[in-house]
């Protein structure tokens, strides 16, 4: 998951240039319009100043105080306000340069205190930050609105919107853009609608921020621990060992614990011969925010809905879900429901059809149960091996972490030209967190890569991609990338390799895939640079780099025993192959599940509701499996009620259907590494951004608009070609 800046969400503003110092003594340059309106200046104050050091500058985390993101986020609030109002105020005649691009180059003091603020927030929440972040999470929307309703500076983005002329394919998606973004976030509203908005928009920023501080509270609060040997029947080693660290980290050396997040729980549902300790760990897990206490989310969940089915209806859209898909790549509800109700009956038919194979291997071994979500992926397991004689703990002493860095680096060497090396001279805001510098083929300096793979007490869960710096070349001159991947690996013993699971190895793929989307891009404006791209499209680039870590290349290289040094043997590999559609029906049920519910809760208008019953009789009109549930159940659902995803969840399966299409592309190549089709895939859609509409970079790429059968032929629903 790409996880979009705070700032990019909540201001109209986008990340700026830093303006060079000219040396006393030195002949001054002719500034241009927009340099004359917004100017970056030195404060003195660590958060706010241009980042200095080697690579173009770097984050300054060793200068940084939490005491100081009070006052320096306040003191950006005031900055930004003073540089957008000096546009709007602005006597001459509105232009593309003194409008437009004075606006890219707004809120730069703010952006770096920002992204510096909401990175440490991401991966050190803890003491005075969760107090921080609900304090200014509000004035963040507050800004935003007085950006966005700023009648004269509307006015002037609507005179640029209304007189294009002369301007060139990338300046008028730039226009178009800016124009669209404050039409959607109330510009054209009346000052009263513009006042409910604004208090509806600042509600919704308290509420989203504490959704997430109450599931991080349920992910930290809730650890199962193991105390004898004889409750750990089942687990092979590596997991073992895994336990035994988290019981350490978590105070409780001797013993093995089970920490409430999914690369926790979910080899333990996998291995655990303890039926009893399996259905404890999956109701803690899937109960996050559903437990009754001062921590539950349901009455948030309610009001958020409300808030938004508000904002949405004054805005003068049917529902919430209308107006979020209306600039994505599906534009409407309506067309990624299709798609998801194509896909369903297969997906349940699937489900139905495993369970049955589950039930017999049960039934066989007389354990007398009826097969349950804590059962799915243990019996699956047992499935795996009896079908295709394939045990997951064989392929895991392949896996290790550091080989598997270095695969899907060399993968973005032979595809993009990329040279990665470690360095060791810029700071970082913890010791785990290690850094490359990236060139091109030709030893260009690129960006930055932060690499921070371990999980600690306060990191939110999951995996993700933070963008630190975008690039851009505004004025002609080159701002480079600095990028970070964050995960959640449990640390091992202290000399040893961490080994991973086959779906984590494949979450590194994704969100380097991610980073590389950054490293790639070569736009002129940072607010159309890298990943900023539609929310449908965004994860196609990250989904289709997935494709290279099962490649031969990577896998003989790079999959090699953390012992021996040998690659995974081609007899195991065969056996993984042939099982590459094994459960589907488990895979796309459960994230269908959620997708739908998500789109289904954002259509459903303002009435109050009460989020579990809506959950339970929604699945059960969809005939959802009892054995399954939603990948993430409604009271913890940050992607959509802490995160931007909300009413677009969908968006990692239209992505999905981009992604298996383009992949067909460098089958039919003959290779992955084809040096055309990679060419054509920098070109037409890694390089691009947010520049041209994201279905002619894929028809660019494809040479025709995307087809829906090669999603259905790469999950099994279909016949191959």
């Amino acid at each position: 998951m790409r996880k979009l800046s705070k700032l990019t969400l909540t201001t109209a503003i986008a990340a700026v240039l830093a303006l060079g110092v000219t040396s006393c003594g030195e002949k001054t340059p002719k500034l241009t319009e927009s340099q004359m309106l917004i100017q970056d200046v030195e404060t003195g104050n660590v958060l706010l100043d241009k980042w200095s050091g080697p690579y173009g500058g770097v984050p300054p985390w060793d200068k940084i105080e939490v005491a100081n993101f009070t006052p320096s986020l306040n003191t950006a609030f005031d900055m930004a306000r003073a540089e957008t109002n000096k546009i709007a105020d602005n006597e001459a005649a509105p232009n593309f340069d003194n409008t437009i691009i004075a606006m890219e180059k707004s809120g730069a003091a703010l952006n770096r205190a920002a992204t510096i603020f909401f990175v440490y927030a991401s991966n050190l929440n803890k003491g005075e930050i969760p107090s921080i972040l609900k304090e200014m999470s509000p004035k963040f929307s507050q800004l935003s609105d007085e950006i966005n309703q700023n009648p004269k500076l509307f006015a002037r983005v609507k005179a640029v919107y209304e007189n294009m002329d002369g301007l060139n394919t990338e300046q008028k998606r730039l226009v178009k853009n800016y124009y669209d973004g404050f039409v959607r976030q109330g510009a054209t509203l009346n000052d009263e609608d513009k006042a409910k908005m604004s208090k509806i928009n600042a509600r919704l920023a308290t509420l989203t921020n504490q959704f997430g501080q109450n599931v991080l509270h349920d992910e930290e609060s809730y650890v199962t621990f193991i105390e004898d040997e004889a409750g750990l029947a089942g687990l092979p080693d590596w997991l073992k060992t895994s336990m035994a660290s988290a019981a350490k980290a978590n105070g409780k050396e001797g013993q093995w614990a089970i920490t409430n997040t999914r690369s926790s729980m979910d080899p333990f549902l996998t291995y655990s011969d303890n039926r009893a300790m399996r259905e404890k760990v999956w109701n803690t897990y899937y109960n996050r925010g559903d437990n009754g206490d001062k921590w539950d989310n349901n009455k948030i969940i309610t009001e958020i809905l409300q808030l938004r089915d508000q904002r949405a209806k004054l805005l003068g859209y049917k529902t919430h879900a209308h107006w979020k898909l209306e600039n994505q790549m599906a534009k409407t509800p309506e067309n990624a429901i299709a798609l998801m109700e194509k896909v369903w009956p297969h997906a349940i038919g699937r489900a139905k059809e495993e369970v049955a194979e589950m039930q017999a291997i049960a039934d066989a071994e007389g354990v007398f149960i009826k097969i349950a979500p804590w059962d799915y992926r243990y019996y699956a397991e047992k499935v795996r091996k009896a079908k295709y004689d394939l045990d997951l703990n064989e392929v895991k002493p392949y896996l290790q972490m550091e080989k598997l860095r270095e695969g899907m680096m060399w993968a973005a060497g032979q595809l993009y030209g990329f040279q990665f090396e470690q360095i060791e001279d810029v700071p970082v805001f913890h010791e785990d967190v290690r850094v490359w510098e990236v060139k091109d083929a030709d030893g260009k300096h690129v960006g930055l890569w932060y690499f921070d793979p371990y999980a600690r007490k306060g990191k939110r869960s999951g995996a993700w991609m933070n963008a630190y710096r975008t690039q851009q070349k505004l004025d002609g001159k080159a701002t480079t990338v600095i990028v970070s991947n964050n995960s959640n690996f449990v640390k091992g013993e202290d000399g040893k390799p961490v080994l991973i699971s086959w779906d984590d190895a494949n979450t590194m793929f994704h969100e380097f895939g991610h980073a590389i989307h950054g490293l790639n891009s070569n736009v002129t404006y940072p607010s159309l640079s890298g990943t900023s791209v539609s929310r449908d499209y965004v994860e196609f680039p990250s989904q289709l780099y997935e494709r290279w870590m099962t490649t031969p290349e990577v896998l003989n290289k790079y999959a090699v025993h953390y012992e021996t040094g040998k690659p995974i043997p081609e007899q195991l590999l065969a056996k993984i192959k042939k099982a590459s559609t094994f459960r589907q029906g488990f895979d796309t049920t459960e994230y269908l599940a959620s997708a739908l519910i998500d789109m289904k809760l954002h259509m459903a208008g303002g009435d109050p509701i009460d989020p579990d019953k809506f959950e339970r009789e929604t699945l059960a009109a969809l005939d959802m499996p009892s054995e399954i549930v939603m990948r993430h159940r409604t009271p913890h659902f940050n992607h959509i009620f802490s995160g931007g995803y909300h009413a677009g969840y969908y968006s990692y399966l239209w992505a999905d259907t981009l992604t298996a299409d383009a992949a067909e592309a460098f089958v039919e190549a003959g290779s992955f590494y084809d040096k055309d089709t990679a060419a054509r895939l920098k070109n037409c859609i890694m390089s691009v951004g947010n520049t041209i509409d994201p279905a002619d970079g894929f028809k660019c790429f494809r040479g025709r608009d995307v087809e829906v059968e090669a999603l259905m032929r790469d999950r099994g629903f279909a016949k191959p070609k």
